[in-house]
């Protein structure tokens, strides 16, 4: 080993949990126990390196560090330690960092009990065959009920927990008894040194000084600076420029050994050339991958556009910028009738797709409109052609379409039981199809299977809304299924606005234009002429409301006479309103275009 630590002393574990149960305070503590920084050095959420991280409380990046341990026994143990996202939309990329270990410590908080993700981590550790250490973290809270989230794992996970860890990462009680469990319940990695080099591909990201810095896990071999090695889906040629570890601060060191976790800095700009969960071997020799690559494909799409149309090629630079350390994210460029030139872009999920807006907005300064989400759907036509779309102005004339089919996924919801009534009723109103129903002692597990365009939109800020904050939700994708599918088209002054084009099921489209069309009459301000806002399927008007024209009182001046001559004068003023129509141009403001996002 590359620090004299016997491969027998090492430990490789990945920390998951939920969102907010504690995973970054107990590496915090880690740190601090096994001297990985001085007190002067040390600060809260130290391996969330991003604002976002710190601001929010979530991990984003998945983030490695190398501590030294002395047991009690006096053996030195070198612990490798891999802190994971937390969130749904980067699932792949926990899975890929629980592929690099050998152990994981499953994070509950003692006060608010099992939640969704904390099922969905442990069961892809457990399919990883990965030795889970049940960690019962928060007990310093008056609320904690250790008794009960005990019985709570034991009941929906299925995982022994006599032998359970308790702790505060937060205090520091209970984390170097939980130190000495790792130790000695998590085995060593299984390795050949002398086989020829593959190593996994964890994580990735372009630093400005060094270049291309991939975490890898090193699986067999050995893997030093001046190798020439190659992702095997890419299969070019790359010069390793550093090899290393953090602890947590950058250290470099000569090579990396296998069952060790480390970095490898590559001197290219590109991080598409080593994607995450691919395998590095030595380049022009015969190798087999590791098992469980596959390309991250974007879950939802979304238009961006700037407000300023002379910021096109800032925004263009921003997200050139933004992609070399965001590996997920697609763009391509997109020209709306109504927006101007913009980008259309592909996302892991909501959350990513709020990441990304923020910090476009954060570090380039851009004042950004993002366009209501949607999904992918394969379209089949009556010529029996089948392609796949993103973008609603995309989808051919209805009578061209033989079928549409949708994404649909399936849903894990743990809720508090006195939540339950409500949350079946959003399910059902979201085409939802009850699975699965199970009771525990103080939750209920539900399962769903939804169409992806129903979540994607405000699913999760309803279950949210309707429970009180106490549900919590896991999804994945399962299949394409066929739906009564069209295209919901908004119209101003009879032009079509194509960045509030829809795809929608079409037993809700007149509902949903309707109330469209309402919440824009309330929102485009009254115009000198009258401007109609209309909701239409294909050539069928489904939904209409008008903003009525600043109107002048052209009959003031008449004290009497005829009728005839106030005809002629209110006539002569719907001869000018209609001239002014046909040259003017509505003024739509910003926050029309969020207004499809929301629902009542």
């Amino acid at each position: 080993m590359s620090d004299t630590i016997p491969i027998q002393c090492v430990r490789n574990l990945a920390i998951i949990a939920h969102i907010d149960h504690g995973k970054s305070t107990l590496a915090d503590r880690f740190i601090q126990h096994c001297g990985g920084l001085s007190e002067r050095e040390m600060e809260e959420q130290v391996l969330d390196n991003m604002p976002l991280e710190r601001e929010r409380g979530i991990t984003i990046k998945a983030q490695t560090v190398r501590l030294h341990y002395r047991a009690t026994d006096n053996a030195d143990y070198q612990i490798n330690i891999v802190d994971t996202p937390g969130h749904i939309d980067f699932g792949y990329e926990v899975s890929r960092a629980l592929a690099a270990c050998e152990g994981a410590l499953l994070i509950v908080d003692a006060a608010q009990g099992v939640e969704a993700q904390s099922i969905a981590n442990t069961f892809a550790a457990v399919e990883q065959n990965l030795a889970i250490i049940p960690v019962l973290n928060k007990i310093d809270l008056p609320q904690a009920d250790v008794e009960r989230t005990q019985a709570e794992i034991e009941e929906m996970i299925g995982i022994d927990t006599h032998t359970s860890c308790q702790i505060s990462a937060k205090t520091g009680e209970g984390v170097l008894q939980l130190l000495e469990n790792m130790v000695h319940r998590i085995p060593p990695p299984a390795c050949d040194v002398h086989a020829p080099m593959q190593a996994l591909v964890i994580d990735s990201w372009f630093d400005h000084y060094l270049g291309l810095v991939v975490l890898v896990k090193v699986m067999n071999g050995m893997i030093c600076a001046g190798d020439r090695i190659t992702a095997y889906s890419d299969g070019r040629q790359h010069i390793i420029d550093h090899v290393g570890v953090f602890t947590p601060t950058r250290q470099t060191l000569p090579a990396l050994s296998a069952g060790e976790i480390g970095f490898v800095v590559v001197g290219v700009k590109d991080i598409h050339a080593v994607p995450v969960g691919d395998t590095l071997v030595p380049y022009g020799v015969t190798s087999q991958p590791l098992p469980g690559f596959k390309r991250v494909q974007p879950q939802i799409y979304a238009g961006l556009f700037s407000s300023g149309h002379d910021n096109y090629e800032v925004f263009r630079d921003a997200l050139d910028k933004l992609a070399l350390n965001d590996a997920a994210l697609y763009y391509e460029p997109d020209v709306s009738s109504a927006l101007g030139m913009g980008f259309r872009c592909g996302f892991l999920g909501m959350l990513h797709m709020d990441i990304v807006q923020q910090r476009l907005e954060r570090e380039y300064k851009l004042d950004l409109i993002t366009t209501a989400p949607t999904v992918t759907y394969q379209v089949v036509t009556k010529n029996k052609k089948e392609f796949t779309i993103s973008n609603p102005v995309a989808l051919p004339d209805m009578r061209h379409i033989d079928k549409i089919c949708e994404p649909i996924v399936r849903m894990h919801i743990l809720t508090p039981q006195n939540h339950l009534g409500k949350i079946l009723s959003l399910c059902e109103q979201r085409r939802g199809i009850q699975k699965e129903m199970q009771f525990s002692s103080r939750h209920v597990s539900l399962t769903y299977e939804l169409p992806l365009s129903e979540v994607v939109a405000d699913f999760v800020d309803r279950l949210k809304s309707v429970s009180s904050g106490f549900a919590s939700v896991d999804y994945h994708f399962v299949r394409y299924q066929e739906a009564d599918l069209t295209r919901l088209d908004i119209l101003i002054n009879g032009e079509r606005i194509d960045a509030l084009s829809a795809i929608v099921h079409r037993n809700e489209s007149r509902m949903r234009g309707l109330a469209v069309s309402e919440k824009m009459k309330e929102l485009i301000p009254r115009q000198q002429y009258e401007v109609t806002i209309q909701a239409a399927i294909g050539n069928t008007i489904i939904a209409r409301q008008t903003v009525k024209a600043f109107r002048k009182n052209v009959t003031a001046k008449c004290y009497g006479g005829d009728v005839t001559r106030k005809k002629k004068l209110l006539a002569k003023q719907n001869v000018g309103k209609k001239r002014m129509k046909s040259i003017g141009k509505t003024n739509i403001p910003q926050t029309v275009f969020h207004a499809i996002l929301q629902r009542d």
